[in-house]
């Protein structure tokens, strides 16, 4: 019943945004030299390594780091809007049609990270990667704080970001349901309307002063 929703939900999403994709492409475009669409190795169900699809949203030459932060000066000025609101991500409703990913689930990691904690990693796999999940909901805000303030981003990530998510997908696998994932689906929706009634449109406001 999941991958059935999955198929289903992410292809109307897909139809229905197809406008603001379109504009968050030209955006892209206009705003940097570069490809529109941003791809890399990750991880999924069972091991299986695939390509994540995301808008770009930092300078094309900027090397593309295994972590930032969200003060990141190579983050475009579009990318910073469609990051905050998390349309970057909206390219990987093609993964899910694909059937590398869920639309709900642990985030895929890059290989790099798959050999720290592996006990955590031999529970989070049994499960297709998701757009959305519990541990990127509960530790998004920290992760950027965290990262942004770093001299070390990546043994930041390491050592104090990455076993707690881990922890938490950990717990949704556990838990797995359709009600659990509804929860989800609402703290998302939740989540991207506060960011832009709190950052987005405040920003747009005093830039239109």
């Amino acid at each position: 019943m999941k991958h059935f929703l999955d198929y289903i939900i992410s292809a109307i999403i897909l139809i229905i945004t197809a406008p603001l994709l379109l504009i968050v492409a030209i955006a892209i475009k206009l705003d940097s030299p570069g490809t529109v669409l941003y791809l890399q190795t990750r991880v999924g169900q069972y091991g299986k390594e695939f390509k994540i699809l995301k808008f770009r949203t930092m300078r094309a030459s900027s090397g593309m780091p295994l972590t930032n932060g969200a003060s990141d000066p190579r983050i475009t000025r579009v990318g910073r809007i469609i990051r905050t609101l998390h349309i970057d991500e909206l390219a990987q409703l093609i993964n899910v049609l694909k059937g590398d990913m869920s639309l709900i689930g642990p985030r895929p990691e890059v290989p790099e990270f798959i050999k720290f904690y592996p006990d955590l990693w031999q529970v989070v796999l049994t499960v297709k990667p998701g757009i959305t999940g519990l541990a990127a909901l509960k530790y998004a805000d920290f992760e950027y704080t965290q990262l942004a303030s770093s001299k070390n981003p990546n043994k930041t990530y390491i050592t104090k970001i990455l076993p707690k998510k881990l922890r938490y997908d950990s717990f949704y696998v556990c838990k797995l349901s359709l009600g659990f994932d509804i929860i989800i689906v609402l703290w998302t929706i939740k989540r991207v309307l506060l960011r832009m009634v709190n950052q987005v449109i405040p920003n747009l406001i005093n830039k239109l002063r």
